[in-house]
């Protein structure tokens, strides 16, 4: 069965245009040109991913994108004329797994399109293989497989690229990361945002978890310091 792509775009050209590469790579599309109604039909349809215009009728994709994370993981690209660099960390913030500025070239979304797909199956591969494995350090604790974090026995809710940047962390106590490594290891190579968002995970962590061992090696990046270590 062929992956089910839903396309929110009110442009009808870019949306004809999309549409003539993606069949042609046998992809399954429905084609919305607004949120509310993408978001009524996603209820029964569960699409496998999602591609969002920004500026939308009524809601717009910001909305719709942070409306799909709170209820699921599927890929997110999100297509805009906005091509500032905030509005591309606050896709990403809000849960996209890419962001494309028109104009843009079909080829290079059907490009992404696929990488995603990849990086998707990796993952669920590499999930399906994972036994209940669960990392502790003090008080903090990570259940991999099913991707909770607890800190002092109570659970923190964490965003799933907040969840990667602890994970990866925690898996290499006491190492060193920069920035340009992590946001490789959580956005992905074809990453080619600021590394600020690496920034913004860290701040988000350290409210929510508050003696977070996640210490600042200035001018460099981040490392998670062991519990030994920590109290010393």
């Amino acid at each position: 069965m062929s992956q089910h792509i839903y396309i929110v775009e009110d442009d009808p050209n870019i949306r004809n245009i999309v549409s003539a590469y993606l069949k042609q790579e046998n992809f399954t599309l429905t084609m919305v040109d607004n949120a509310e109604e993408a978001w009524e039909m996603a209820r029964d349809g569960h699409p496998d991913m999602w591609i969002l215009d920004i500026m939308l009728p009524g809601m717009n994709g910001y909305d719709l994108c942070k409306k799909i994370r709170q209820e699921s993981e599927v890929p997110i690209i999100i297509i805009s004329a906005k091509d500032e660099e905030v509005d591309k960390i606050l896709g990403l913030e809000l849960g996209s797994d890419d962001y494309l500025t028109k104009p843009f070239s079909p080829r290079e979304l059907v490009a992404r399109i696929k990488r995603l797909f990849k990086r998707v199956e990796i993952y669920q591969e590499h999930k399906k293989a994972q036994k209940d494995q669960e990392y502790r350090s003090g008080d903090l604790i990570i259940q991999v497989t099913n991707r909770r974090v607890f800190w002092h026995d109570e659970e923190i809710e964490v965003t799933a690229k907040e969840f990667e940047l602890l994970y990866s962390l925690m898996q290499n106590q006491n190492r060193a990361f920069s920035r340009e490594e992590l946001l490789t290891l959580i956005w992905g190579e074809d990453y080619f945002g600021s590394d600020r968002a690496v920034d913004d995970l860290v701040k988000r962590l350290r409210k929510k978890i508050d003696g977070l061992p996640i210490e600042t090696v200035w001018g460099y990046g981040y490392r998670f310091r062991d519990d030994q270590e920590a109290n010393q």
